[in-house]
């Protein structure tokens, strides 16, 4: 029997512990631009603390403004995951608070990521693990359900899967597939290798800025005027 919306699978196919590890340290705009710019998570889904995200996603779909699976996702959940919660964007009723974000933090998630809103947000501030939402409001949420656990789901505009790789910094989430992930962190390791030269060579005043000379914009078919506006 197949109860699509009102549903629970208690298996997450995590990825392995070394493997999430090679993102460790790897700042998110280098990652997403080796995966071409895609798998970010919309700008409106920001952090409320400092606290670096990093682990595999144990997924939530809930009702809008309802989170009863969100609550027995706490039970689940297994320490180092991080629970996205996709309540479609939604920011009308809060779906946790500081109670809930104290269980959480007491079981040893690697985070929260919510597409939707948060209250007690002071507490959450002060708090060591990561937490993200779209937004904050002191209406509380129903606990009457349905809704899924460990699905596929929406957050900001990218699907999360169970077991994705999530890496968040202060410019953001980025999702990555566990197939995928050796080879971005290799080339997003290279990226911020290079970065790391380029802002050398700006203290050292050898950075090669031939490609924007006017010459190189005039190739480009600019025109270059050397008047005032008129």
């Amino acid at each position: 029997m197949s109860n699509a919306g009102f549903r629970i699978y208690k298996k997450v196919n995590r990825p392995d512990k070394e493997l999430i590890e090679q993102f460790r340290g790897l700042p998110v705009a280098n990652i997403a631009d080796e995966m071409n710019r895609f798998s970010c998570v919309d700008a409106r889904i920001k952090r409320v603390n400092k606290a670096p995200l990093l682990g595999p996603a144990f997924t939530v779909k809930a009702r809008i403004g309802d989170n009863m699976m969100f609550h027995k996702a706490l039970d689940l959940a297994q320490p180092g995951d991080i629970i996205v919660v996709d309540v479609q964007g939604d920011t009308v009723n809060s779906v946790t608070g500081e109670i809930m974000m104290r269980q959480a933090l007491k079981k040893g998630l690697a985070g929260i990521v919510i597409d939707g809103a948060i209250r007690d947000v002071e507490a959450l501030q002060e708090m060591v693990m990561p937490i993200y939402a779209a937004a904050v409001t002191p209406k509380g949420p129903y606990k009457d359900g349905p809704g899924e656990i460990n699905v596929p789901v929406s957050c900001g505009g990218v699907v999360v899967n169970p077991g994705d790789i999530l890496v968040g910094d202060a410019d953001g989430i980025v999702v990555i597939r566990p197939q995928d992930a050796p080879v971005v962190a290799e080339k997003a390791k290279g990226k911020l290798r290079k970065e790391q030269a380029t802002m050398k060579a700006i203290e050292e005043g050898t950075l090669d800025r031939s490609m924007y000379s006017d010459e190189a914009f005039i190739k480009k078919g600019c025109e270059i005027i050397d008047d005032f506006y008129k």
